[in-house]
């Protein structure tokens, strides 16, 4: 399991909030013991309009598609994507490789969980 945390813009109450998306990740994922942590995936200070300019969302995508990873889990759609297209596309490939990805605000899961 991955966990994929953005903040768009590196203003002190953002930064803030980026550091506690990591820890809390970090920490749900090590608590559950059928769980393992594949890593924590970061955009800091990046928007989430455009995919393809978020580094560590492509490295997420690629290990997805080197099946390292089995399920994605992240604070919002709105962290994932604010691109309405590239959500429903990233979600799409996600999920014809067998990998679910859980939006935790919105209680939406395309991923089967222990």
């Amino acid at each position: 399991m991955a966990a994929y945390c953005r903040v768009s813009t590196e203003q002190e109450e953002q930064q803030n909030s980026y550091q506690v998306q990591i820890a809390y990740y970090t920490d749900l994922i090590n608590r559950k013991k059928e769980w393992t942590l594949a890593g924590i995936f970061a955009d800091e200070g990046i928007s989430g309009t455009q995919a393809k300019k978020r580094p560590e969302f492509l490295k997420m995508i690629r290990l997805c598609k080197k099946q390292k990873i089995d399920i994605v889990i992240t604070k919002s759609i709105s962290r994932f994507a604010r691109n309405t297209v590239d959500c429903l596309e990233y979600v799409r490939q996600l999920k014809d490789l067998g990998i679910g990805v859980i939006f935790e605000k919105e209680n939406t899961s395309t991923a089967k969980v222990p």
